[in-house]
């Protein structure tokens, strides 16, 4: 072999060798963004009027939890008991709709066990969004009104039927019928959330035996013996299944075998991990006051193939979880979500003239106070701008979704509708303070000749020409 023929493939040799390491640096962040996305846990965390609200908590893997919007509330109810728990996600089949559902229920504030099972709420609360992040305001949803002496409705949860090319919408309601007063699961189908069918008996224990819980799951083909699987609480974490929703339902077993009983779990919550036959059976220890605990299976359909992880191989995040529902995410939801819910932290704006006083809201007016209560009223998170980059907005803490808002110069709480105008009359650029360059100033986004003072401890959008007026506009944010 010739010199230069040497050369020439040894040239081609390294070139070669070359082009395949560099393919594979190409391609390794590619492999990794295409990752498979995560999962999103809608929940509340317990007794009282803050807890009974929405909170969300993200994970990457299906077992380690992180607490969304720093653990705070992302919707809050101001219809029927001003209170919710119980919350089911619902995605429309082609992905262009969500709903969350929940139990109109607020223990603790107003309400007592024995009165919410005996003359609760007949109603469910109903949220409604297009992108999972902007969501309507709540609306009451009556189910149990038509239901011969029902007295609440509970636990609700919904399950597309490709049989009727509807949902089933499916919860608990507490009726006298046949000699015992005890929770039944009744059902109705609807295809908005807005409007529903007779409310018909689903699902009947036999006798005394109440059940209020119960989540359906929809098999792969190949797992299991059903294309339906449900978990129920009803004494016990009872599974059962079918090969149709509104069908004949087959008892399989439950969950006493590890030590699962009714009495010490409730709620029963799926969630299936991404890329493989494996699930997550999520069932609250209400009993222990302890939340959430992770029951793993390959099939849902075997009572005995359910193990619980070792306690270190799961963590629930900073707040308690409550009887919840789990959406997998698509890549594009997963970025709007934690773009939205952010673990920003909660502030409030000081006076920079009247320094016992903080910008807080009150009955949806918003003024300068000393000595607010509850504090949350004086708590906002700076949220990026929702006009503009490099501006803020101010989203209360305690009414999630609501924004300082100016109008014809004067500020309120008011609710983001989403329109192009609510977003520009609650932006601002935060600039060095008018009175204080350590302090800030609040410059509106869409008068910019304006900003944010106070006049008579009420807060207005005005210009800023004198020495009063620069004090008047100068804040310090502070925790």
């Amino acid at each position: 072999m010739s010199l230069s023929l040497r050369h020439a493939r040894l040239s081609a040799l390294l070139l070669a060798l070359c082009l395949l390491f560099t393919g594979q640096a190409l391609t390794a962040p590619q492999r990794a963004a295409a990752a498979d996305p995560g999962y999103l846990m809608v929940h509340f965390t317990g007794e009282g009027s803050t807890n009974q609200q929405m909170y969300l908590s993200h994970s990457t893997d299906g077992l380690h939890w992180n607490d969304l919007n720093g653990g705070g509330m992302v919707l809050r109810s101001t219809v029927g008991t001003r209170g919710v728990r119980d919350p089911a996600f619902v995605r429309s089949p082609d992905g262009s709709k969500y709903w969350i559902i929940a139990t109109d229920l607020c223990i603790g504030c107003g309400q007592d066990w024995a009165g919410s099972i005996n003359n609760g709420s007949r109603n469910l609360v109903v949220w409604e969004s297009t992108d999972l992040v902007t969501w309507s305001q709540p609306r009451l949803l009556n189910v149990a009104g038509a239901i011969p002496d029902g007295r609440n409705a509970w636990a609700p949860e919904a399950i597309w039927n490709p049989a009727t090319n509807d949902y089933v919408l499916y919860w608990a309601t507490n009726v006298p019928l046949n000699g015992a007063t005890k929770h039944r699961i009744y059902y109705a189908r609807t295809s908005d959330f807005r409007t529903i069918t007779t409310p018909q008996p689903y699902i009947v224990r036999p006798g005394s035996q109440e059940i209020i819980d119960t989540q359906i799951v929809e098999m792969p083909s190949g797992v299991g013996n059903y294309r339906y699987v449900r978990a129920s609480g009803d004494g016990q974490i009872t599974l059962e299944g079918s090969n149709s929703i509104l069908g004949t339902w087959t008892n399989l077993g439950n969950l006493s075998g590890i030590g699962l009983t009714g009495a010490q779990v409730e709620g029963p919550m799926w969630m299936k991990f991404n890329g493989t036959n494996k699930w997550a059976l999520y069932v609250d220890q209400y009993a222990s006051g302890r939340g959430y605990l992770p029951v793993v299976t390959t099939n849902p359909s075997d009572p005995a193939s359910y193990q619980i992880p070792a306690s270190g191989s799961y963590n629930m995040g900073g707040t308690k979880k409550r009887h919840g529902w789990i959406l997998n995410l698509t890549s594009a939801e997963e970025s709007r979500v934690l773009a939205r819910w952010p673990n920003t932290a909660a502030n409030r704006l000081q006076s920079y003239n009247f320094q016992d006083r903080y910008v807080r809201h009150t009955n949806f007016d918003v003024r300068i106070d000393p000595g607010v209560s509850p504090a949350e009223d004086a708590q906002f998170r700076l949220r990026p701008g929702l006009a503009g980059t490099g501006t803020v907005s101010f989203e209360s803490v305690n009414m999630p979704g609501y924004f300082l808002r100016h109008s014809n110069y004067d500020f309120q709480l008011v609710y983001n509708d989403g329109t192009a105008q609510f977003a520009a009359d609650a932006t601002f650029r935060k600039v060095a303070g008018l009175a204080d360059s350590t302090w800030s100033s609040f410059q509106s986004y869409n008068f910019p000749d304006r900003y944010i003072r106070h006049y008579a401890y009420e807060l207005r959008l005005d210009p800023i020409t004198t020495t009063t007026g620069r004090s008047d506009a100068t804040f310090r944010v502070t925790n």
